[in-house]
């Protein structure tokens, strides 16, 4: 074996394991850790490194503190900004779960902006409005520009009070099951990690297992994802025969710094910022005239990219500006002040004097690992459950972001759902037996890792990196059709065959990141070969989905959602079925904002 991997795997037996310290993982541990469950967190970076801490602008809840609002309004909200293939009891779920969760972590300590008065401040946020559409509401609370970041600090604060007990860069290479894989009945009874600082392979074996992993952003190009955000939960439950669930639809975040994707937070038209084209015109009003800006994101995306392709781009490039200078040094520096820095310092631009070039970048995954309302994985579209498996945040399709994710959700979304599973493995843990340890667990990723690190000759994981974030880019980005899609799905298959011969030049066994580099390259493959059939397959346009080959929502046909399943021994992915949209109070309508 490569000196890359050490041999003879340690084992570790545990109640629950918590893949991902994001904070859906933070909080699923510090539920598990209240009801006295022993918890392994197993997380690749440092824990606050999590790129939760990288959402800017809110975490939404209809407290009513600025203006009047109302859970239902919520909901509704969710549910036309998903172009109603969102699952409506799940939406009920979001918004009504949202109220509580932002007061429990205001209690913890969080440090939200005040009201005048003391209140948790609000401002608005694209696609949430009062009374079912007249207009924008104030529903996005927020600590300045980093509400992430402090809703993470504040969850990894409280896991560490309360005992949980972290694995820090340990990087979850492979999931264990017992009685066959997920498809065939089988049963996740723990996962397999890899010690970052020594190359040594350990086994975690556990009643029960949460994927809280986050997304795949960095399939693309240009994107804000961070550079860990390679679908890891999502391949890896899909190689052991968990579906993915609505792969296509995934976001375009409209505000991207030109070139490099980092973000510039919706917060920015949340306090009235404007986007411009190179006549000086507000654009969105031919768009989108009563919420202009604030129209949900795949929206704007699409409106930006139309602006570029009728020649009115900034000096005929493709990007058009934000305008912020309006709002004053006050507001821009009090409220904004992230983002602005990104500006300066990514940019050399003075957003207090000067408008901000900005581009849609790659950005959040509404489709991944299906699940219920509890978060337990789902095997196909009769609901049936994987034992033991759950899966909570990004990684995740619950779904309550249907075809498209409004701004401020998906905060909510991890903290809504990564509380509901804590509690609903702290009950399983409590009524299940440890299941019998697998000999060998490890076996299969340790020959698969050892081969690449220790390959005579081969392809550089980085050539295949740069194809693949380029073909996913132009071939499955804002706008799409059969041609794209069909030559993604064909090129992806290449790659593939190019990704089976990859060679690891680092033999080392000491933080081996390229190793670790080539194996996330391998769920990208994976992720991105989904999305592409996924894509292909839905022969219509809805939410972050567009094919200007099929420009119409088809309810007849597709108000379903797509359920893919990987190849068999490395063949394309072909397998799709579809599983119904839960409806329960709003009959799906017309998108218009």
């Amino acid at each position: 074996m490569s000196g890359a991997l050490r041999a003879n795997a340690s084992r570790t037996d545990i109640d629950a394991v918590v893949v991902g310290a994001g904070g859906a993982g933070l909080w699923a541990a510090l539920e598990l850790a209240r009801e006295g469950i022993p918890t392994a967190v197993l997380t690749k970076l440092y824990p606050t490194r999590s790129h939760t801490g990288a959402a800017q602008g809110g975490v939404c809840a209809a407290l009513g503190n600025v203006e009047e609002d109302h859970w239902e309004w919520h909901m509704f909200d969710t549910v036309k900004g998903g172009d109603y293939l969102t699952d409506q009891d799940a939406a009920e779920v979001l918004a009504r779960e949202a109220i509580p969760a932002v007061i429990e972590l205001e209690r913890m300590g969080l440090p939200f902006n005040r009201t005048p008065d003391g209140k948790i401040d609000q401002r608005r946020f694209g696609g949430h409005t009062r009374n079912y559409g007249e207009g924008p509401v104030r529903r996005s609370c927020y600590a300045a520009d980093r509400t992430g970041h402090m809703i993470l600090q504040t969850l990894y604060q409280q896991c560490i009070k309360a005992g949980v007990k972290f694995y820090d860069e340990y990087h979850v290479v492979d999931l264990v099951f017992e009685g066959g894989e997920a498809d065939k009945g089988g049963r996740c009874s723990g996962v397999v990690g890899y010690k970052i600082s020594d190359g040594s392979l350990h086994v975690f074996r556990a009643k029960t297992v949460l994927l809280a992993t986050g997304g795949y952003g960095r399939a693309w190009r240009v994107t804000s994802n961070a550079h860990s955000l390679t679908g890891d939960g999502m391949a890896l439950a899909w190689r052991h025969g968990v579906p993915l669930m609505d792969m296509e639809f995934y976001q375009f975040h409209p505000t991207g710094i030109v070139g490099i994707g980092i973000l510039l937070s919706e917060a920015a038209r949340g306090e009235g910022g404007y986007l411009l084209n190179n006549e000086g015109k507000r654009f969105m009003e031919s768009y989108a005239p009563k919420l202009m800006e604030l129209a949900p994101r795949d929206m704007v995306s699409r409106a930006i990219y139309q602006e570029v392709r009728a020649g009115r781009g900034i000096d005929g490039k493709d990007y058009v500006y934000l305008d912020v200078r309006h709002l004053g040094r006050k507001v821009i520096e009090e409220k904004l002040p992230d983002i602005t820095d990104f500006a300066r310092v990514y940019q050399g631009v003075e957003p207090i004097s000067e408008p901000v070039p900005i581009q849609p970048t790659a950005h959040y995954a509404m489709g991944g690992v299906p699940t219920n309302l509890n978060t337990e994985v789902i095997a196909g579209p009769d609901g049936s459950v994987v034992p033991g498996l759950f899966a909570a945040g990004e990684v995740a399709c619950v779904s309550v972001h249907g075809a498209n994710r409004l701004g401020t959700n998906s905060l909510v979304d991890l903290l809504v759902f990564g509380k509901r599973a804590g509690k609903r493995m702290a009950a399983i843990c409590k009524s299940t037996q440890l299941p019998a340890a697998r000999p060998g667990a490890e076996t299969a990723v340790a020959d698969e890792m050892a081969a690449m690190a220790s390959r005579p000759e081969g392809v550089r994981p980085a050539e295949i990196r740069r194809d693949l974030a380029a073909l996913m880019m132009d071939n499955v980005g804002v706008y799409r059709d059969e041609a794209l899609l069909s030559a993604a799905v064909r090129e992806i298959a290449r790659l593939k065959g190019e990704y089976a011969r990859v060679r690891v030049e680092d033999t080392g066994s000491v933080f081996n990141t390229d190793l670790l580099e080539a194996r996330e390259l391998g769920y990208l493959l994976d992720t991105a070969e989904a999305t592409a059939v996924s894509a292909l397959a839905r022969k219509e346009s809805r939410g972050a989905h567009s094919r200007e080959d099929y420009p119409d929502r088809d309810d007849a046909k597709f108000l379903a959602h797509t359920m893919v399943w990987r190849g068999s021994d490395g063949a394309p992915a072909e397998r799709i079925a579809y599983k119904p949209v839960t409806i329960t109070i709003f009959e799906p309508k017309p998108r218009i904002y």
